[in-house]
């Protein structure tokens, strides 16, 4: 037990907040070693100062990856604190992958805030990035076990750069016809884009964690699970959340014409013919998410991320874990994967 784990079994929020006050010190003094303008950009970047480096509380990510991280160290019977390097290190991987994804979508606004691209310019924030990648290489190549977690981190990386390829790819192709993506594709693309990092965050926890390899390899798995699941329900609330929950306007995802799981599975159904026509109007957004749902959108989203969740919670059913931190890790699931089902 850590030293920040309380007796009583905590909540998932509970658990984020102790895995983020955990690892928080070790994050801000990793950012600190940065040269001072590009430490000032990934600080933004965190919330925690404003253009020009006044102190700011401003909303962070929940921090699920590095609370993975340290609960796969948990899970593996040592420390929490044993995880806290692999913790920082895909949480600055995660922020690098958020400031080029910016970029590269062209999406001007990250948590209710300029993104750092709009805020510092596209040059900076391309350098910003680039630092926190080989900051997080840094750290991880000096904790115990450096050469394997630095594997199984250049490995999850070589996923995650062949999904946001296909997810950029995917803006090119029709809604239509035998070129168009398909629901298959897509969950290959999820698990890359957003699974690699989740598996690579609990895997690396267990790798420092001092775990066996099979059982680093079924958390990973179940990780993998979880952010396909996790992607899954953001597109979910991508079309049908609550603006003040999720950040984003009502039916933003349509207006942009992304091509989410969702939208994809209902274009296999006939009901759905009219609807590329509706995608990318302001004025028919909402006509676009009804008839998405009427014709099975929504519940084939959501029964595949269901499918995850029970596929993930099988993988930690089966591993040798220790039983408080597993129980953390079927919680904090149900709690991510929970917001739209």
């Amino acid at each position: 037990m850590t030293a920040l784990t309380s007796p009583v079994r905590e909540s998932a929020p509970q658990v984020l907040d102790r895995c983020r006050e955990l690892v928080r010190p070790r994050l801000r003094e990793a950012v600190e070693r940065l040269h001072p303008w590009v430490a000032e950009m990934a600080a933004y970047s965190f919330g925690w100062c404003e253009v020009g480096g006044a102190p700011a509380d401003a909303p962070g990510g929940k921090g699920v990856r590095q609370a993975l991280a340290v609960l796969g160290a948990e899970a593996s019977g040592a420390d929490g604190a044993a995880g806290v390097p692999a913790a920082v290190a895909v949480e600055l991987v995660h922020a690098f992958s958020l400031l080029h994804d910016d970029i590269m979508d062209g999406d001007a606004t990250r948590r209710r805030r300029p993104a750092v691209w709009r805020a510092y310019g596209t040059g900076p924030a391309v350098l910003a990035g680039d630092a926190l990648f080989a900051l997080a290489v840094e750290t991880l190549a000096a904790a115990p076990e450096g050469p394997g977690a630095v594997r199984l981190l250049s490995s999850a990386l070589a996923d995650l750069v062949r999904g946001q390829a296909d997810d950029l790819l995917f803006t090119t192709r029709p809604w239509t016809g035998p070129d168009r993506v398909t629901p298959r594709e897509y969950r290959a693309m999820a698990e890359g884009k957003t699974g690699a990092l989740l598996g690579c965050a609990v895997a690396l926890g267990a790798t420092l964690g001092g775990a066996p390899r099979e059982t680093v390899d079924a958390l990973d798995r179940a990780g993998r699970h979880l952010g396909v699941a996790f992607q899954l329900v953001d597109d979910v609330l991508g079309i049908w959340g609550d603006p003040a929950v999720t950040g984003k306007p009502v039916g933003g995802d349509l207006r942009e014409r992304k091509k989410t799981f969702p939208v994809l599975a209902a274009l296999g159904s006939p009901a759905a013919r009219q609807l590329p026509a509706l995608l990318g109007s302001a004025e028919h957004a909402e006509e676009a998410a009804a008839l998405i749902e009427a014709a099975g959108g929504r519940a084939a989203a959501l029964a595949e991320a269901r499918s995850r969740t029970v596929a993930a919670r099988r993988l930690l059913g089966t591993a040798p874990l220790a039983a408080g931190a597993a129980g953390e890790l079927s919680r904090l699931l149900d709690h991510l994967v929970g917001r739209a089902l």
